[in-house]
């Protein structure tokens, strides 16, 4: 008999989305709770936008928020291979959190930033 963990996202008493790792479940956990932030947001700031279009929309900022940020630092659109460059580079530090090599790679992260 095999005994299988899995992680489940409940917002509000309804199930989300399920996980083999914590660490993915507490991200979209967290993504989550930001896209509800924007709802919120959106909805003082637009009261006469429709409820589903200010989720819709929340969800969306939530989900590209390197673009956003980008957009808020440069005040320019991210290119393509900007984007690509920001995936390859989380991959490769999830790739050393499951290698035990996390520390070293947030390590070099954030020098790569300061030297930008």
């Amino acid at each position: 008999m095999a005994v299988e963990i899995k992680y489940v996202v409940v917002k509000k008493g309804e199930e989300k989305m399920t996980f083999a790792s914590k660490k993915e479940a507490d991200a979209y956990d967290k993504m989550l709770d930001m896209a509800e932030a924007f709802t919120d947001w959106l909805a003082q700031h637009q009261p006469d936008m429709d409820e589903s279009q200010a989720e819709t929309l929340g969800l969306l900022l939530a989900e590209q928020k390197e673009a956003i940020q980008h957009i808020l630092r440069t005040s320019k659109l991210p290119d393509a291979s900007d984007s690509a460059d920001a995936a390859k580079k989380a991959r490769a530090a999830e790739h050393a959190d499951e290698n035990g090599e996390g520390e070293v790679a947030q390590t070099k992260k954030v020098r790569a930033v300061k030297a930008a």
